[in-house]
């Protein structure tokens, strides 16, 4: 009587090939695929008319653009219209430096810890890390151009940033 046959030696190999690949397997699926990287933007134009509007209870947006370019990580812009009495949002800091263009209506932005009253054709630049914010002052709506930007490795900074706070969170 022979001790293993053809039909054994093949269901051993079959096992032990399951066995001793599984956990790799199961790994390898468990993990995410990271994003592909969206290729840089290059020169393009934004037509007004075109832009997608989202209303909301406080005013509207038109989200123009998010994405990396050949010499930024990310650049951000979106143009905003406030309700009258109407704050974008409460003061509040990010790593990101922004520029905010008014271009019609009447804005107080807290720049340098100070509240300062602006009108049309405005700029206003908000340092990373300080405290800002963004409110309409005037009697009408008021519609405003956020231009922010992501330098070489901030995103990556932020997102190891985020991670570490989770970890610390769990622990």
């Amino acid at each position: 009587m022979p001790l293993l046959t053809r039909r054994d030696i093949v269901l051993v190999a079959v096992t032990a090939t399951l066995c001793l690949g599984l956990p790799g397997f199961i790994a390898a699926a468990s993990t995410p695929e990271p994003k592909p990287a969206k290729p840089p933007m290059g020169s393009l134009a934004f037509d007004w008319e075109k832009l997608v509007v989202k209303t909301s209870a406080n005013g509207a947006s038109r989200k123009v653009c998010q994405g990396p370019t050949a010499t930024l990580d990310e650049l951000e812009c979106h143009i905003t219209t406030l309700n009258k009495g109407i704050a974008a949002h409460p003061p509040h800091r990010h790593a990101d430096e922004e520029l905010i263009i008014v271009k019609e209506g009447v804005v107080e932005a807290l720049v340098a810890g100070e509240w300062v009253k602006l009108g049309p054709g405005s700029v206003i630049f908000q340092a990373a890390n300080i405290d800002h914010a963004i409110r309409n002052a005037g009697e009408q709506p008021a519609t405003y151009h956020v231009i922010k930007w992501n330098s070489p490795g901030m995103l990556k900074a932020k997102a190891e940033a985020a991670a570490a706070a989770k970890a610390a969170v769990q622990k």
